[in-house]
């Protein structure tokens, strides 16, 4: 491999090449009844090019200002369509090169929208003629399908507005779509070429920590493009194509219909903007308007003006100022009316949650959060509903005697779980759980939902008002997921399904109240997830007497079939039980054919429970086949792989976790090391660590503080936590608290100790927390300086996880080259 340049793009040996080019199973959607299923198409592995399209980052943001849509989105390229009961899919017509977004049902289940993205076709730098058919200038557009005539047709051009969250259309029940539109202010703000004065930043004694945001404002532009690019109007749009406005041009971040489709929650932010903090800490203002009033005369503004809109607010739900001082405890939030929503299963009834502790977790306070409601027409005095001793967490609405409300407290790894009685505020609420939420043993699954009477998720209650939970099923002998009923008068739960025997089975959608019908997803070890419609001729979900095929989808990958997979268990020298997922290539035999040159894939996690870290929540029987730069990869290569052996962290009472980092983390991969050696897998001079951004982490510090591997590769990961100071992953003390963890745990301190080959991969364009470029380029500069074996690989546009099929293919090629020179060579 060269020393250093600028060199083209590789790509891996076979079959791995190949591999990149399979196509991925489809998605699949159903609709409210589950009578249509729809299947999407992926696109694939995107070309490189389609990532160099221009980008902004405002505030915390990407955005793409030629579509005034997300600056990377991920989107489907085809779909299908069929009934239930039908075998054929009928492909759906749509222009060539489609990038659907943003699907949703109708209430009906007759209609399903979704946008396309247009790319200005000047700027796709691509060899083919241009399309006449569709739009020359960027954007994103409107589109519906009627599923009876599968036909779809668009019912706006490119003005949809999707910058700065949640989805740019939401379905009326009426059949009718309310969405945001783009608002024509003239062209963009232009930088100046010369600055009026410099940029300046004061703090006045405000104890205001903030973790390390990307894509933050940085001047006085900035600004004036945020405010260009974020405005927009909302409007109504027919199922014909008409437009009727609903509210003018502002800043909008969200809105939201009641369900009965009356009434409309919108959500703006507002001046004073930060350059410390991304968008969703600005000064926010949520308000609710009447739809039956809000209609505006066409010119009813200004041009270019910035409508508030507030003559026509029927209730203003909450006007918080800028939150720049949240503490970074990760149970502290931001002080005021944080968050609100409706209640699913009522017209117009809004909820909102503010915090009595003024969002400081490190306050002691008896109550976190209170909750309250107020239904429309929003003029009597709102009702407390709940107040939560945790932090709030979610509400599962039900009906008027059953609300699940969920409180969670990160420090203790609390969460509990309640029945209110939304109509009986009075009523005294009623514990359903209270675990540590990392215990995945206890869990006892979700709620089940269905769509209720205004076409929003309710909790699906039998005719006796049972509820339904799904769970996973993690357990000390396996993973076998489940379906339980639970009274909620005596809290007894009846089991009445479980996935069957070396498979992987969950429910996805149970069709009615008493539980006869519902969709299964299936997966093994070599067949991929299908879909099973389950009937019982007997009431209350007994056990089922028919199973029909709803999907037949086949192996995308079929070299990986008789590849042995396997969990492990083992044990860490302080007797703690660890676990990890074993892959060998295909009729490799350990006893016939020896060990192997081996690979393991980590990733740490923090518990505050020994009972907690020790459990095994990876199962067997699923289908797993690699994706992108996946490390499974590796097996058509000769290694074998061990994937996620268990590196817990643990903390109890009141230790952090991070003091004992790297002495836990030793003896995790210890522990690993001595399993695979035992076994047979890998001689000891054959072992190489792997990860990526946090297992990057890890990959530097095992290779700086113990001789356990002969090579390692980091992608994206962050190496100097002085660079991060105010927290990083589960660590919640500030680098002045904590100065001795933070500097030990830093390879880039240690970096004179990394004694063996490292391979540093990372996006140049990265935007995730904390894993700035640069802390790859420092600590490559570091281990070259002290002259260790290193080698640093910058991927033009990528960002934290690679897309581009050109940098994934690479960074295999690179990953296979550095094993096979300085793990295969060891003897």
């Amino acid at each position: 491999m060269p020393h250093s340049a600028q060199v083209i793009w590789q790509t891996p040996p076979e079959p791995i090449a190949s591999m990149l080019d399979t196509p991925r199973l489809p998605a699949i959607s159903f609709s409210p009844a589950a009578d249509w299923i729809v299947e999407l198409r992926s696109a694939g592995l995107r070309p490189i090019r389609e990532l160099t399209t221009p980008k902004l980052g405002l505030a915390g943001v990407q955005l793409n200002p030629q579509t005034w849509g997300p600056a990377k989105p991920g989107y489907y390229c085809g779909l299908s369509i069929r009934r239930r009961d039908e075998e054929n899919a009928r492909p759906i017509e749509l222009p060539p090169n489609p990038r659907i977004r943003n699907l949703s049902w109708s209430k009906c289940g007759q209609y399903l929208s979704f946008t396309q993205t247009h790319l200005e076709q000047n700027s796709q730098a691509s060899e083919s003629p241009r399309d006449e058919t569709q739009p020359t200038t960027g954007g994103i557009s409107l589109w519906v399908l009627e599923l009876a005539t599968a036909k779809a047709r668009a019912l706006t051009g490119p003005i949809l507005h999707n910058i700065g969250g949640g989805s740019p259309a939401r379905w009326l029940p009426d059949g009718n779509i309310i969405c945001r539109i783009r608002t024509e202010l003239g062209p963009p703000p232009v930088a100046p070429k010369i600055p009026d004065g410099p940029v300046i930043e004061e703090n006045l004694g405000k104890v205001a920590p903030a973790r390390t945001f990307t894509n933050l404002l940085e001047n006085a532009h900035d600004e004036a493009l945020l405010e260009y690019y974020f405005t927009s109007s909302i409007v109504k749009i027919s199922l014909a194509g008409g437009q009727t406005p609903i509210v003018g041009p502002d800043l909008y971040t969200g809105f939201s219909p009641s369900p009965d489709g009356q009434w409309l929650k919108i959500v703006k932010v507002k001046r004073p903007f930060s350059y410390q903090v991304p968008l969703a800490r600005f000064p926010r203002e949520a308000s609710i308007i009447s739809l039956q009033e809000s209609v505006q005369e066409d010119g009813a503004q200004e041009d270019g003006a910035l409508n508030n809109n507030s003559q026509q607010n029927a209730y203003l739900i909450s006007d918080l100022p800028l939150a720049e001082e949240i503490p970074i405890d990760f149970d502290s939030v931001r002080a005021g009316k944080r968050a609100s929503g409706w209640r699913t299963d009522r017209p117009a009834t809004i909820y909102w949650v503010e915090a009595l502790d003024g969002g400081d977790a490190q306050i002691e306070s008896d109550y976190r959060d209170a909750v309250y409601t107020l239904s429309a027409p929003f003029v009597d005095p709102p009702d407390l509903l709940w107040k939560s001793a945790l932090r709030f967490n979610s509400l599962v609405w039900g009906d008027d005697t059953t609300l699940l409300a969920y409180e969670v407290f990160y420090n203790t790894r609390q969460i509990r779980t309640w029945r209110l009685f939304p109509n009986d505020p009075q009523a005294a609420p009623v514990l359903l759980e209270a675990r540590n939420f990392q215990d995945a043993y206890s869990s006892p699954g979700n709620p089940v939902t269905t769509p209720g009477h205004y076409g929003w998720p309710v909790l699906l209650l039998s005719e006796q008002g049972d509820i339904y939970l799904s769970g996973r099923g993690a357990t000390a002998t396996g993973v076998v997921p489940f379906l339980d009923r639970m009274n909620l008068e005596t809290q007894e739960k009846e089991r009445i399904w479980r996935s069957p025997p070396d498979t992987f089975s969950r429910v996805q959608r149970i069709l009615d109240p008493a539980a006869t019908q519902f969709i299964v997803r299936q997966q093994t070890q070599t067949e991929p997830g299908n879909y099973w419609l389950h009937t019982s001729s007997q009431p209350e979900g007994q056990p089922e007497d028919k199973r029909t095929a709803l999907t037949a989808f086949s192996d995308p990958l079929p070299w990986y079939k008789n590849v042995h997979k396997e969990v492990v268990r083992y044990t860490r020298a302080d007797g703690l039980d660890l676990s990890g997922t074993l892959y060998l290539p295909p009729g490799h035999d350990l006893e016939r054919d020896g060990p192997l040159p081996t690979l393991l894939w980590v990733y740490p996690e923090e518990h505050k429970s020994r009972e907690t870290a020790s459990q095994v929540t990876q199962s067997e029987n699923t289908f797993g086949r690699p994706t992108r730069a996946s490390a499974l990869f590796l097996l058509t290569q000769g290694y074998a792989l061990l994937s996620g052996p268990s590196m817990p962290i643990i903390g109890e009472a009141i230790v952090e976790p991070n003091d004992t980092y790297l002495e836990q983390l030793i003896d995790s991969a210890a522990a690993a090391v001595d399993y695979l050696v035992k076994r047979g897998v890998c001689d000891r001079a054959q072992i190489a660590i792997g990860g990526h951004s946090y297992g990057a982490f890890t990959t530097a510090n095992l290779l700086a503080h113990t001789d356990l591997f002969c090579a390692g590769i980091a992608r994206s990961g962050a190496y100097n936590r002085s660079l991060t100071p105010f927290g990083f992953q589960g660590e919640q003390r500030n680098y002045w608290q904590a100065t001795a963890t933070y500097n030990r745990m830093s390879p880039f301190t240690n970096a004179d100790k990394i004694n063996h080959p490292l391979l540093l991969i990372h996006g140049e364009a990265d935007n995730n927390s904390g894993t700035y470029p640069m802390q790859t380029e420092r600590l490559y500069e570091a281990i070259k300086g002290l002259g260790g074996i290193t080698r640093y690989v910058s991927l033009p546009y990528e960002e934290h996880g690679y897309r581009s099929k050109e940098a994934i293919g690479h960074v295999l090629w690179e990953m296979v080259q550095w094993l096979d020179t300085y793990v295969k060579r060891e003897v």
